[in-house]
């Protein structure tokens, strides 16, 4: 099935809706690998939020405790992020088993397989344009263009908040439900309805190696509230960052105690 034949989940929004509570992370003892699949954001838990996204780095030591969870749970590691596939590649190199890039637009199943792509309304010209002005007006913002949609940073001038999610609401209003603004770190982000990080666990949960597997998502981020939600509705269980996890790196110390590292026997 390709990712213009599967359908997308009605977006719905609403002031009472509450995330699930918190719940302790599960230790190597309490969590059988053979049976659990991993689903994890990218900035903000996996790595520490940085200036810009091209400024990321990488901790020492993570591709290769990923690697270890990947090879010891059969291969149901996945990444799901706000980036676009081939950023998240460029970071984690042959690592993650499945990628979703965009908050689900993009998927890709498997290593070196295709990348099926969600149908979606097409993001009006003008608003571009709009956009690239907007930024121009305030020293410090950024526009980040994305295929499903784009993205207003103020993260170096945090006073324009309010007037880019202004002309972002003035965007999207009219169209009816087909764009929302969805809130980020210290970003505005224009995407279509119907396709979140909830989408893409619904959907690499149906496939190998993740099928039949209790989903773990992890995020930082409320844009990762979708995929903690949908962890939970399928029976799994989905942890916080600065909650469940006070910062990235205790929860990339929590990836190393799931598969430690083989102990050095001090030979050369």
């Amino acid at each position: 099935m390709t990712g213009t034949q599967r359908s997308t989940r009605s977006v719905v929004v609403s002031t009472q809706d509450t995330p699930p509570p918190p719940q302790p992370p599960l230790s190597r003892e309490h969590l059988p690998l053979d049976r659990v699949a991993f689903l994890f954001d990218f900035d903000g838990t996996l790595v520490d939020i940085a200036p810009t996204p091209e400024s990321v780095v990488v901790p020492p030591g993570l591709k290769e405790a990923l690697v270890r969870l990947r090879d010891a749970c059969g291969g149901a590691l996945a990444v799901i992020s706000g980036r676009p596939i081939d950023q998240v590649d460029h970071f984690l190199p042959n690592i993650p088993f499945a990628v979703a890039g965009e908050h689900g637009i993009a998927i890709r199943h498997r290593p070196d397989g295709p990348i099926e792509r969600a149908a979606l309304p097409a993001v009006p010209s003008e608003w571009i344009r709009q956009a690239q002005d907007l930024v121009a007006s305030f020293p410090g913002t950024r526009l980040e263009r994305k295929v499903g949609g784009f993205v207003l940073h103020y993260r170096a001038a945090p006073e324009a908040q309010g007037q880019l999610k202004k002309a972002a609401d003035a965007w999207v209003e009219p169209t009816g439900g087909q764009f929302h603004v969805q809130a980020a770190k210290m970003a505005w982000e224009i995407r279509p309805a119907g396709v979140d990080k909830g989408y893409a666990v619904e959907v690499l949960m149906e496939d190998a190696p993740f099928a039949g597997r209790r989903p773990v998502f992890v995020g930082d981020d409320v844009t990762d509230e979708d995929g903690i939600r949908e962890a939970v509705r399928l029976g799994g269980a989905g942890y916080r960052i600065g909650t469940d996890f006070p910062t990235p790196a205790a929860f990339r110390a929590w990836i190393a105690s799931l598969v430690p590292a083989p102990a050095s026997t001090g030979k050369e």
